[in-house]
């Protein structure tokens, strides 16, 4: 009977106590200890069980913490994370006031550099190799492991621009298994295949004419072949790269099987691999679904549209678009900047771009949307997904900042919509005759109309820009909400007593805001509350209050939003009672207001 090799170990000191030969039995541990917590606790799964060896390796072979190691975007950090004293609070992972789903510096000194946004990881790795040389330390080693579908983006090729020019004691390891959380794309992806198949002479490697020590392609599962060589290049100074090939999913048939789906599946069977079946019947769209059919509808009948996602076509559900009319329908890869120019360049030929982008990731490209479509008055089309708060991918993950970093530009309209037909409607009308960039945003997870299609589909109604309305009626206090966080305030003002002192309205144009509406609130109202799920510095409040001051309007104002620190994970309802948005907290409010 095999002993429990990994119940025994705490930290990489642990494991460095290990003979070679059992790392392959604590490989199969890991993986196994990581599909039994994932399948009950939810979270990522095929990213960290194609890196299980390589993981092993690291740190059996390099001496972290003392040694920095820097994961890429953080999906394949579990296996770190358990290896590195966390594998008894692994259960918390993603859950409010437990461990981040991501690398993050104040929870572990081996996560070296937080990270949930990808291609990070070669420019931070190389800072710290630069630094370490400054400080006349030449033995630390700085490894950085990033993906194939990472190392395509544009920052990842910065960073490997700056390294090949110095002397920085730096190994990037380059995880190749052909997939981000969709399939990866492009030409470097072709590359590599060609690399990995033996079709592409070694002399004409891209990564050693950028001066880097280059090595592989090898089994990324073959465990003495991987410390072998990590050994062998922890001689080595300099720039060093290391091309290794993987399996996302490795260990759970199903996730080899169905990488995408296995991404983040859910809860499922651990045994088995089976997801467990969700029960969607009857329920509301999700809102990337209500995007995703709306554009293929109206593709259909506008030859003049083009759908762009940075590798979210999964996500983003442009996929049905892409699967239907290709030629119009554009995965780029893990490239936002590029996806945002890109929908400039096409939209100066007069076509119609609906540029699909995250919220939290938009930010990666604020000089573009300003730059390249703002500046030059270009109707872009950003719908942007995930706005508000996401729930446990947490900080580096949730969309709350888009409204106060979009609010400044001139020329960009945003609008939020309450629910699935607004949203519907705004990209019916976002198509017709706009003369400027607009930004719609709206969450993730499922809107609050469950036959939104019977109702809606072919019926679209035209939206008048920068219009607001009245939902309820009231007498002293006026609450003035924007985007579907305003469903919490219908919910609680059906909860509330006293509700006919409060009025509702509802204010999907941050910009263009409706001041004839305002103007008319601040009039005949005593107490304004404004609601967004953005930060308040900046944002929809912050908008009325300056509409306030420019009038002289002394009205009595509580802004609610999100709150100036960074929010960390947890489910949205969680998040959302500790920025005092939720229903309960706003029939608390209201109910004191209605007095």
């Amino acid at each position: 009977m095999k002993s429990d090799l990994l119940s025994n170990i705490y930290n990489p000191a642990d494991l460095r106590l290990l003979k070679e030969e059992q790392l392959t039995q604590l490989a199969q541990e890991l993986r196994r200890f990581i599909i039994d917590v994932v399948s009950v606790k939810e979270g990522h799964l095929g990213a960290s069980l194609g890196v299980i060896e390589l993981t092993i390796a690291l740190h059996y072979v390099f001496n972290t913490p003392d040694d920095l190691l820097v994961w890429d975007v953080g999906h394949q950090a579990y296996g770190h994370k358990i290896l590195t004293e966390r594998r008894e609070n692994f259960h918390t992972n993603r859950q409010l006031n437990g461990i981040s789903g991501f690398p993050k510096r104040d929870e572990s000194i081996y996560d070296t550099f937080g990270v949930g946004h990808s291609s990070t990881s070669i420019s931070a790795a190389l800072g710290m190799a630069i630094a370490s040389s400054l400080k006349g330390d030449f033995e630390k080693e700085h490894i950085a492991v990033i993906g194939d579908a990472s190392i395509a983006s544009g920052m990842a090729f910065e960073g490997l621009n700056h390294a090949g020019v110095t002397d920085a004691n730096i190994l990037v390891i380059l995880n190749d298994n052909a997939i981000g959380i969709d399939p990866s794309v492009g030409a470097l992806k072709k590359y590599l295949t060609s690399v990995k198949t033996g079709k592409n002479p070694r002399q004409n490697n891209i990564i050693k004419s950028l001066n880097f020590d280059y090595s592989g392609p090898i089994d990324g599962h073959d465990l003495p072949l991987l410390i072998e060589e990590l050994n062998r290049l922890k001689k080595i100074k300099g720039p060093k790269f290391l091309h290794i090939v993987t399996t996302k999913g490795k260990g759970l048939q199903q996730a080899e099987e169905n990488q995408v789906k296995y991404h983040a599946p859910g809860k499922f069977d651990a045994s088995t691999g089976e997801i467990h079946i969700k029960y969607e019947e009857n329920l509301p769209p999700k809102y990337q679904d209500v995007f995703g059919l709306t554009i293929l509808d109206l593709a259909r009948k506008n030859e003049k549209i083009i759908g762009i996602t940075p590798a979210m076509p999964s996500g983003s559900s442009l996929k049905f678009m892409m699967e239907e009319i290709p030629e119009r329908a554009f995965d780029v890869g893990i490239a936002e900047q590029h996806a945002v120019t890109l929908a400039a360049g096409m939209a100066t030929q007069g076509m119609t771009v609906y540029c699909n982008i995250y919220s939290t990731f938009l930010q990666r490209a604020y000089d573009q949307v300003i730059h390249d479509v703002a500046l030059q008055n270009l109707p872009v089309i950003f719908c942007l997904d995930r706005a508000g708060l996401v729930g446990e991918d947490g900080a580096t993950h949730h969309g709350v900042f888009d409204i106060a970093y979009l609010r400044s530009i001139p020329n960009m309209i945003i609008y939020a919509p309450i629910n699935e037909i607004a949203l519907q409607n705004i990209l019916y009308t976002a198509q017709l005759s706009l003369n400027n960039p607009i930004a719609i945003r709206y969450p993730r997870g499922r809107g609050v109309v469950a036959d939104w299609e019977v109702n809606n589909f072919g019926r679209y109604k035209t939206v008048k820009i920068g219009e607001a309305s009245c939902l309820k009626n009231g007498t002293k206090t006026a609450v003035l909400s924007t985007g579907t966080i305003g469903n919490n305030v219908i919910s609680a003002l059906n909860e509330c007593s006293n509700p006919e002192n409060i009025a509702h309205y509802d204010f999907p144009f941050i910009k263009p805001l409706d001041y004839n509406t305002l103007h008319h609130i601040f009039t005949n109202f005593e107490s304004i509350i404004t609601i967004e799920d953005g930060v308040k510095n900046g944002g929809f409040g912050s908008a009325v209050l300056e509409f306030a001051a420019s009038n002289n309007y002394k009205n009595k104002m509580q802004l609610l939003g999100i709150p100036d620190h960074f929010i960390e994970h947890g489910t949205v309802n969680e998040l959302q009672q500790i920025c005092n948005v939720d229903v309960k907290s706003l029939i608390n409010l209201f109910s004191n207001e209605a007095k």
